[in-house]
């Protein structure tokens, strides 16, 4: 599995006033949506379309998800999401993170499991063989 497919850096999130909470410190339920933004831009950076996998009857929800907070995160602060791929996909895909803010400090930590799920049945399937195709070297 070659790193740019292993590995990617997600493209700055300005943290949004809405975001943080009555303290001015980003709230902890939104470290999983700058995990999902990185997802998607990984997905995006290989060619793949969530839409069109949704059109194709294949869902990805997230079955499993661990955060770890470092030091907080503020209104304005531009963060990074380092998102690696755990391991070659199969019935589920594995990502950890790390956030890191503009002084390149660690926000936050974590990692997430997602199911590739038949949108019919609602029932577990193995990874399209077109995705996994992608981590072949």
């Amino acid at each position: 599995m070659t790193q740019l497919k292993k590995q990617f850096i997600s493209k700055p999130i300005l943290v949004r006033y809405g975001e943080t909470d009555q303290m001015g410190i980003v709230h902890h339920s939104n470290y999983l949506r700058y995990f999902e933004v990185a997802r998607l831009e990984w997905l995006t950076a290989l060619g793949v379309s969530y839409t069109s996998m949704e059109q194709h009857g294949i869902l990805m929800p997230v079955i499993d998800a661990n955060l770890s907070y470092k030091t907080s995160a503020f209104f304005e602060d531009s963060l990074i999401v380092h998102i690696q791929l755990e391991e070659i996909p199969r019935v589920k895909i594995k990502f950890s993170y790390e956030i890191k803010n503009q002084k390149d400090q660690v926000v936050c930590l974590g990692h997430t499991s997602l199911a590739f799920l038949n949108a019919e049945t609602r029932k577990p399937m193995r990874c399209p063989d077109n995705f996994s195709a992608l981590f072949e070297d």
